[in-house]
């Protein structure tokens, strides 16, 4: 440790004193000897408090009670509606967080921090979201300082595809890529950008809105009042509604069974495509274009050594992969092209909840350093 952080061994070893004293660090073991005295190994104590983490989603909310390694204690993915809006929406959060602590065998004073994922912009200082286009009566409410009190924790608000590549660099396809893009395709389509090992979330936090580039100026209206965004062509809600207009068509495809009792979802697309439905098929192949063709202005604007795809479209597997790899390739430049990999992410619908998760160890660590 003295020879990476180029600190004298003595103030190692207090601070690493202090650590201990502070039960963060524990001894686990004697390690062997390579001449002098056996070495007396340390770990992260795991057990000294728990961290949750929080993804609401347009139509789902995962959480999930880790400890301090990262390691989920208990975990549930629930439906969740954004449009019932934020008093009730977290309130339905507040549940879901309790009892996975119960089911964790955790009080809330183990809790240390609380980390939350919503789909929308974020002003980051603030804890709050701004013009959210797909969380309609969200905009400026404040829920890192409402969580805040209701909890009497600590509590930290980011983007969900900022969490996602947070997720996916700690714990998933992104470890040891110090710049990566994470293209989180769900209801909208959103973008969290690692560069140098840091997040990057440009002024106010709000950076990485992909879904609100415009694609075609003459397309379909989106929700954030443009015509033609890549969300409004390629997104989840996109999806499904264009589904739709193929089954009144008249296009054969086995989603009109579905259509006919329900709504359609992307995910129903999705499903469909794999089970070898050419009409999804054809909508997902679609979709990854315009992604791609986002994606490649992106890659010759950051140049990132890795693109990860993930949310909940991204199931369809290789169908969705290969078109946006086939337009990523027709319109990158190539030196960009050759040092970037498009892939899908590892941890599929837990990227963001994971992120939280990580990002609460920052704060938790951060906080501890800066109170020592």
């Amino acid at each position: 440790m003295a020879r990476n952080t180029k600190l004298s061994r003595a103030t190692v070893s207090a601070i690493v004193e202090e650590l201990i004293d502070a039960r963060l660090v524990r001894e686990a073991r004697v390690g062997a000897s390579r001449g002098g005295r056996r070495p007396t190994i340390l770990e992260l104590n795991p057990d000294v408090g728990r961290v949750v983490g929080i993804d609401i989603g347009a139509t789902h909310l995962i959480v999930v009670v880790a400890d301090l390694r990262g390691r989920a204690l208990a975990e549930c993915e629930l439906g969740f509606d954004i449009a019932s809006g934020p008093e009730a929406g977290l309130d339905r959060v507040g549940r879901a967080v309790d009892e996975m602590l119960r089911q964790a065998g955790c009080l809330w004073e183990s809790v240390v921090t609380v980390a939350v994922g919503v789909p929308g912009p974020v002003v980051s200082k603030l804890g709050m979201v701004v013009a959210p286009p797909i969380m309609p009566g969200w905009d400026g409410f404040p829920i890192q300082k409402y969580l805040r009190e209701r909890w009497a924790k600590p509590v930290y608000v980011d983007n969900d595809a900022d969490l996602g590549a947070l997720g996916e660099w700690s714990y998933g396809a992104g470890k040891n890529e110090s710049n990566l893009t994470y293209i989180k395709i769900g209801t909208g389509i959103g973008c969290g950008i690692l560069l140098d090992g840091q997040i990057y979330r440009g002024v106010l936090g709000t950076a990485g809105e992909i879904g609100h580039v415009t694609i075609s100026e003459d397309g379909p209206p989106c929700t954030c009042g443009n015509y033609g965004c890549l969300e409004a062509m390629a997104g989840g809600r996109a999806i499904a509604q264009r589904a739709q207009l193929a089954i009144k068509a008249g296009q054969r495809t086995a989603l009109t069974a579905i259509s006919a009792a329900r709504e359609l979802t992307a995910r129903d697309v999705a499903e469909a495509a794999k089970e070898g439905d050419a009409v999804a098929q054809q909508l997902l192949s679609d979709a990854g274009r315009h992604i791609g063709s986002a994606l490649a202005s992106l890659i010759n604007l950051l140049n990132p050594g890795l693109v990860l795809l993930g949310g909940g479209v991204v199931g369809a597997g290789d169908i969705l992969l290969n078109s946006v790899r086939a337009a990523v390739a027709e319109r990158s430049m190539r030196p960009s092209l050759q040092a970037t990999r498009v892939d899908v992410g590892s941890l599929g619908r837990r990227s963001t909840v994971m992120g939280a998760v990580s990002l609460g160890l920052t704060h938790t660590f951060h906080s501890y350093v800066e109170a020592g």
